[in-house]
């Protein structure tokens, strides 16, 4: 095995962390035929993060300002101390020495190191804190720090990891407005789409203040039952999907939300998302999708530009299924092949629906008295100008809500519905804000929008502070 040679750095990039990673390299990649190779990768990596460390350290120190007075923003503020602090980077612990300035007695410090940096709650260096973001967006913390220790970069607590998505989602509603505002006005409908579908839906989530123990004494009170999923409140999601002109979806912007009274916030983001995306192409076919909810349906009708309304048709199926098995007997053989032969009508056939309404108006004058069999019929009765299924396809148009019952997997039940996991509106909705964006492929674009509003220019000095951007760059 060939004994590896010592790195090379130009003198032009010469400062002490890199002099000092030059000697210990060299040292290392001397001796690595007698290591067992995962023992020098490990090494090797070890190394270099604290070569990247020491560097950032010095750098970092160099953002300092040790004056008697600074202004921010219109405010003046006076030196008080000097202390030092460690920062949490992408390669590990970051300890520099830092002058705090307040505005007055009992006022708040500010640090202009960490404003020039934009350093993250007063803690995570920028990148470590998208890095960090991003994975607690995917996996619950006590994961992400076993993940990160693995990896031998930073090692943050399973709590302080906790913690950030709740922090970050405070900025963001801080910004709410515009920054939706910015992300839609740069986002690009595909070439290729010629219809937008829209849709909401929602996800029951275990809350911490969801009044648990009290529904369930209520409930054992009034002689119910007292198990199941007392405490827990909706979280809503809402889509904006692309299809091209054979119906194949190009993309989707996903949205969530957690609890809240009408689903209000939702709402207004769709809107004006589908505003947005109807200002640049005005020519796309818009298609509401949802089930029967009246909720969703006085929103859908009355807010949005005029567009197709489509009950989901899986849920049609559902009801049709068991308006048949009320007919029938459930999961009858006649029942099943009813519901086989009416839900084919239904689907393929112009005018599928009066078929179904007039069948299903049979069967309850055969069965007055069951009164289930009506509510059934009178779904499809009150539904009826949105199940026409058959005109809908033959328009290559959506005509299930998968997107959204999707969308509510992903968004909320497969990270915020783990065993034991109960929420807070502040952490949830980090949470949700954090998977949106990511889903949406607007994380990199979100997160130099929010990433800004940690940086302020101190008067006097050449900060070189990003402006609140109007776009973002793809």
């Amino acid at each position: 095995m060939e004994v590896c040679q010592p790195l090379t750095i130009p003198t032009s990039s010469y400062c002490p962390a890199i002099e000092t990673l030059q000697h210990r390299l060299s040292l290392l990649r001397q001796s690595c035929h007698g290591l067992h190779w995962e023992d020098y990768e490990n090494e090797l990596h070890n190394l270099m993060t604290l070569a990247e460390q020491e560097i950032l350290s010095e750098d970092l120190q160099k953002l300092d300002v040790n004056e008697p007075s600074i202004e921010v923003k219109g405010t003046v503020y006076r030196r008080v101390a000097q202390n030092h602090q460690t920062y949490q980077s992408a390669a590990g612990p970051v300890r520099v020495k830092r002058t705090l300035y307040r505005s007055g007695s009992g006022s708040k410090c500010i640090v202009p190191l960490e404003l020039r940096a934009g350093i993250v709650e007063g803690f995570w260096l920028p990148r470590a804190a998208k890095q960090a973001a991003w994975m607690v967006a995917q996996l619950p913390p006590t994961e992400v720090s076993s993940l990160l220790e693995l990896l031998g970069n930073m090692k943050p607590s399973a709590s302080t990891l906790a913690r950030l998505p709740a922090k970050l989602s405070e900025r963001w509603e801080q910004y709410l407005e515009p920054f939706e505002y910015i992300l839609a006005d740069n986002f690009q409908v595909p070439a290729n789409a010629v219809t937008v579908a829209t849709s909401l839906d929602g996800a029951m989530l275990p809350m911490k203040d969801g009044k648990r123990q009290e529904k369930r004494d209520k409930g054992a009170a009034e002689g119910k039952r007292t198990r199941g999923p007392a405490g827990c409140q909706e979280a809503s999601c809402g889509t904006l999907s692309f299809y091209d002109d054979l119906g194949n979806r190009l993309s989707t912007i996903r949205m969530g939300r957690m609890p809240e009274s009408k689903k209000e916030t939702l709402k207004q983001t769709i809107k004006n998302h589908l505003n947005k995306v109807l200002e640049q192409k005005p020519g796309l076919t818009l298609v509401k999708v949802a089930d029967g909810a009246k909720d969703n349906w006085t929103y859908l009708s009355s807010e949005l530009p005029e567009g197709h309304e489509i009950i989901d048709f899986y849920h049609a199926a559902e009801h049709l299924k068991k308006a048949f098995d009320l007919s029938y007997g459930e999961n009858s053989p006649k029942a099943k092949e009813k519901f086989k032969t009416y839900r084919h009508i239904l689907k393929e056939e112009t005018g599928g629906i009066d078929k179904v309404i007039k069948a299903l108006a049979y069967q309850h004058k055969k069965h007055p008295r069951r009164s289930k069999l009506k509510t059934e019929l009178e779904y499809f009765r009150k539904n009826s100008p949105r199940m026409k299924y058959a005109e809908h396809l033959s328009k290559s148009l959506p005509i299930g809500s998968g997107v959204i019952e999707a969308a509510c997997k992903t968004l909320v039940t497969q990270r915020m519905k783990c065993s034991g996991m109960r929420w807070r509106n502040p952490g949830g909705q980090g949470i949700l804000t954090l998977r949106s964006l990511i889903q949406s492929d607007w994380f990199d674009k979100g997160w130099r929008l929010l990433s800004v509003t940690y940086r302020a220019k101190i008067s006097g000095h050449n900060d070189n502070v990003i402006p609140f951007p109007n776009k973002v760059d793809p």
